[in-house]
């Protein structure tokens, strides 16, 4: 099954993207047949995304919307995701991403704004028409230098409903 990992952070290499992949390592482990993913670093196309004819951002939005499984992740800014992710999405049509098994993931200075993946970021890709599944993933930077530790208990609650999910779409 195909995995899209879509990271909003509007520095390329962020620290957001190095949890995103986690996160997509986290499941690979513990749910069988992902194959190989794409990577959508935002950052790198910031300045086409509002191009209607920047090829990049065109396969970028072809690839994610057929991939099986999306990882969607953005850093908090203003309490919720980024501008640059939300620009991104904003290219779709409703239902665009009807078929696809999507997991919300935000990072963030504190636990203050913990529940901005679930209230803002799990709502949008539910109009887009993608199934979430599990509980989305909030990590604090405090966090940053032992991923494992986050994301192996959230990974063992969302891979078997992330994995039933797939099994329903196909």
């Amino acid at each position: 099954m195909s995995v899209a990992v879509v990271v909003g952070n509007p520095k390329v290499g962020s620290r957001t993207l190095r949890v995103a992949l986690a996160v997509a390592d986290g499941l690979d482990r513990r749910v069988d047949d992902l194959s190989p993913r794409v990577v959508v670093d935002l950052a790198e196309v910031a300045a086409e995304i509002f191009d209607p004819g920047a090829t990049k951002v065109k396969q970028w939005l072809e690839t994610v919307a057929a991939s099986d499984l999306v990882i969607v992740a953005s850093p908090t800014y203003k309490a919720t995701y980024t501008g640059l992710l939300k620009s991104f999405l904003d290219r779709y049509g409703n239902d665009a991403l009807a078929g696809t098994v999507a997991v919300a993931v935000m990072t963030g200075a504190a636990p203050v704004h913990a529940l901005a993946p679930e209230v803002h970021l799990r709502p949008l890709l539910v109009e887009l028409g993608a199934s979430v599944p599990s509980r989305a993933l909030y990590v604090i930077e405090e966090q940053f230098d032992d991923l494992d530790a986050v994301i192996g208990p959230w990974a063992e609650v969302a891979a078997p409903l992330v994995a039933r999910a797939l099994s329903r779409v196909h």
